[in-house]
C-alpha cells in the first residue's frame, strides 16, 4: 500500500518469491515459513529499462559445438510449439528431409525463416543426419545476459543463515534474526541500477545494501553511491557504521579451526551524519528549536550544496561562494525585516548579495541597484 501510494499502483512491476531459508522448521505451528517477498516498482514503469543478470556457467553450458561450427557454440531449437495460428504446411529441405509438426503443435518458424536459415548452414540433423531438423541458436548472436525470473532460490541470492555469517565473520557477533545476503542485494543492484547510481536504503540495518555496493564497485571499476538511514542510534553506530568501515579497511576474523583469515578491505568511504530537529514544524513555520546557525547552514548548503564549515555567526554574513554573498536575518520571536539599517551592515563589495529575512520594506529597484536578492523566510527557504 505504501509502495502504492509513492509511485502508483500502475507502476507496480512483479512480485519476486525469495527463498530465504535452506530448511524446514518442524516446530512451526502450520507452514514452515521459508520466503519472502520483494516488490518491484518503478518510477514510471513505460519508461523502465532494467540490466539482465550474467549467465551462469551452467547456463552457458548448454551451447555446445559437436559440428565445430566456426560461429562458436550453439544449441537446437525444435521447430515447432505448442500453440500457434498457422497449420496444416511442410518444409522441404535442400537435403530432401521433409519436415511438418508434430500432431497437435504448429510451426514455430515461417518457411521463409527456415529457407533462410537452410541456406546458412543453421539446420541441424543430428550426429548422424537423420535426427528430427531443429535450428541453431548460437551463443555469440544472443542477449550478454538472461531475463530474471520472480523465484530466486537460495542458491542464486544466498539465505538468512548465510547472511548471519557474514556479519558474525565481520562484527564477531550478530543482532539480527533475519539479515539479508550480500549476493541477494547484488543481484537487486544488478537488475535495478548501473554503475553510477546512488542507491537509497531506508531501513539499512546491519548495513547489507553499503556492503553490496562496495562489492560491486570492487567488481566492475563503478562508482556507485550508497545512502543509508538507520533508526535505531545503538544500531547504526555498533553495527551499521561499524560492519562498513570494517568491509572497507579489511579485518580479520577466525576459521572453524581457529586460524585467523585477513579479508581485505574493499576500498571507499562514507560519511556518518546524525539527523537533528526537524527544520519546519507541522504548521510549515521555522521549528522553535532550531537556531540562527542551524537555519544559516541549511539556507547555504541549499544554494552552494556546500558544507558550511565555518560557524555563522549572528552579523547576518553567512558565507560566499562563485562570488555571491549569502546573509541570514533572522532572530527568534523578532520581526526580521530587511531595510536600509541592515542593509547598511553588509559588506561594501560590490558583489551580488542574497539575503533571508521574513519581510523586506525596499522595493524591486532599490534592490536591484544594489545588486541585493531578497527571499522570503520561511516559503522560499521550503523550496529547497
Amino acid at each position: 500500500m505504501m509502495l502504492s501510494e509513492i509511485f502508483g499502483a500502475d507502476n507496480f512491476v512483479t512480485n519476486i518469491i525469495w527463498q530465504k531459508k535452506y530448511t524446514q522448521s518442524n516446530d512451526a505451528t502450520f507452514f514452515s515459513d521459508t520466503h519472502d517477498f520483494i516488490l518491484v516498482y518503478a518510477k514510471n514503469k513505460d519508461r523502465l529499462s532494467m540490466n539482465l543478470l550474467q549467465r551462469t556457467e551452467k547456463q552457458k553450458g548448454r551451447y555446445k559445438n559437436p559440428d565445430n561450427d566456426p560461429r562458436g557454440p550453439w544449441k537446437s531449437t525444435p521447430l515447432h510449439a505448442k500453440s500457434g495460428t498457422v497449420t496444416g504446411y511442410s518444409y522441404t529441405f535442400k537435403n530432401g528431409v521433409v519436415w511438418r509438426p508434430p500432431a497437435g503443435t504448429y510451426p514455430r518458424f515461417s518457411p521463409e525463416t527456415l529457407q533462410r536459415a537452410d541456406e546458412d548452414g543453421r539446420i541441424w540433423y543430428g550426429k548422424d543426419g537423420k535426427a528430427t531438423p531443429s535450428i541453431k541458436k548460437f551463443l555469440n548472436e544472443i542477449r550478454e545476459g538472461v531475463i530474471p525470473n520472480t523465484l530466486w532460490l537460495y542458491s542464486e541470492a544466498g539465505h538468512n543463515h548465510e547472511a548471519k555469517d557474514e556479519i558474525k565473520r565481520i562484527l564477531q557477533s550478530n543482532p539480527f534474526e533475519s539479515p539479508k545476503p550480500v549476493r541477494l542485494l547484488e543481484r537487486i543492484l544488478m537488475l535495478g541500477a548501473d554503475k553510477n547510481s546512488i542507491i537509497l536504503d531506508s531501513f539499512a540495518g546491519s548495513g547489507t545494501t553499503a556492503h553490496a555496493v562496495l562489492e560491486l564497485n570492487k567488481e566492475d571499476g563503478g562508482n556507485r553511491k550508497f545512502i543509508l538511514v538507520e533508526m535505531e542510534e545503538e544500531i547504526v553506530r555498533k553495527v551499521t557504521a561499524e560492519r562498513v568501515k570494517r568491509v572497507i579497511k579489511g579485518y580479520l576474523y577466525k576459521n572453524n579451526k581457529g586460524e585467523d583469515i585477513k579479508v581485505e578491505g574493499l576500498g571507499g568511504g562514507f560519511q556518518f551524519m546524525n539527523l537533528d530537529t526537524e527544520l519546519f514544524n507541522a504548521h510549515g513555520l521555522i521549528n522553535d528549536d532550531i537556531g540562527y546557525t542551524d537555519l544559516a547552514r541549511y539556507i547555504f548548503f541549499s544554494e552552494t550544496r556546500l558544507d558550511l564549515r565555518e560557524k555563522a555567526m549572528e552579523d547576518y554574513f553567512i558565507g560566499e561562494n562563485k562570488d555571491i554573498e549569502y546573509y541570514l536575518v533572522y532572530k527568534k520571536d523578532k520581526k526580521n525585516v530587511l531595510n536600509r539599517k541592515i542593509i547598511s551592515t553588509l559588506k561594501k563589495t560590490g558583489r551580488q548579495k542574497i539575503v533571508y529575512a521574513d519581510s523586506c520594506t525596499l522595493d524591486a529597484e532599490i534592490l536591484a541597484g544594489l545588486n541585493i536578492t531578497f527571499k522570503q523566510i520561511p516559503y522560499e527557504v521550503r523550496g529547497f
